[in-house]
């Protein structure tokens, strides 16, 4: 208990960090909500983990409690040198049983991660900038395989269109994409006065749990081409929003083609897909 005692009393002793418009900073400072986003991921079947944005690590103290090896990514330079110099963590694997530590300064949408992980498996989590927060999400989709575990804070409207079942007008591209691949969950929802400067709206927390296989059953690129198509003309039949594809009079002639977007669940956009990709003109 000493350890850990110390540890937080280091932490609270530091000065603070200047939130940056720009980037999209709005730090955390309920500790209690830290610590529920940090047990949200199970750590099951592995041990690498990403903090996206660690800011002044009110997250990262808590996932240092958990048998892992931790890389918190900030772009701030200011956040990189307060957590450099914050955390007492020479020997970290002493101080916090068998965790390891290490931070990195940059941009997780351009950072090469295989620098990081290699291709071994690791979660993701975070505070997310609400002005980055969805392309953190399709470059996650993008290593799928290597992901098995999501969760984070998101502006609450982002995180109720990812856990979206369709039927609205929050069900979309991102709703689709994510739920073909991923278990989704809505957590809880984070009020404004708990960040530093507190945001306009209100946040949301999900956690995201890979599929037991994600292998669709239909040419994936394709997939992605139909569901994106369909939606940047949602308020249009597939009929019409679909025309790019130059489909046969007959394959429009299907009921499906009757429907819109948000009227199709995964299940549909993958028979779509498989019927797109069987057409003969």
């Amino acid at each position: 208990m000493g350890k850990k005692k110390k540890f937080f009393q280091t932490w609270k002793d530091k000065g603070p960090v200047r939130a940056k418009k720009y980037l999209g900073q709005h730090f955390l400072k309920d500790e209690e909500i830290a610590q529920k986003i940090a047990n949200s991921l199970s750590f099951k079947k592995y041990t690498n983990v990403i903090e996206i944005g660690s800011g002044t690590g009110v997250l990262t103290k808590y996932l240092l409690l958990h048998n892992i090896d931790l890389v918190a990514m900030d772009i701030d330079a200011e956040s990189i040198e307060y957590m450099n110099n914050s955390f007492p963590l020479e020997n970290p694997k002493a101080m916090l049983g068998k965790s390891t530590f290490k931070v990195v300064e940059g941009d997780f949408l351009k950072y090469d991660l295989s620098v990081l992980f290699g291709d071994t498996q690791f979660a993701i989590t975070g505070n997310f900038p609400y002005n980055i927060s969805t392309q953190i999400v399709f470059k996650m989709l993008e290593m799928k395989e290597q992901v098995p575990e999501f969760s984070g804070m998101f502006q609450k409207e982002v995180a109720l269109r990812i856990c979206n079942a369709g039927g609205s007008k929050a069900y979309g591209i991102l709703s689709v994409l994510v739920q073909a691949y991923y278990d989704v969950e809505y957590l809880f929802t984070v009020p404004p006065e708990v960040f530093d400067p507190p945001p306009k709206v209100e946040s949301g927390v999900l956690r995201l749990v890979r599929k037991e296989n994600i292998a669709l059953d239909c040419d994936e690129k394709l997939f992605f081409r139909v569901v994106k198509s369909a939606f940047n003309l949602r308020r249009k039949t597939l009929r019409n929003s679909l025309k790019t594809f130059e489909l046969s009079d007959v394959l429009k002639e299907d009921v499906i083609f009757d429907l819109r977007p948000e009227q199709l669940v995964v299940a549909d956009f993958i028979a779509l897909t498989k019927k797109i990709a069987n057409d003969t003109v």
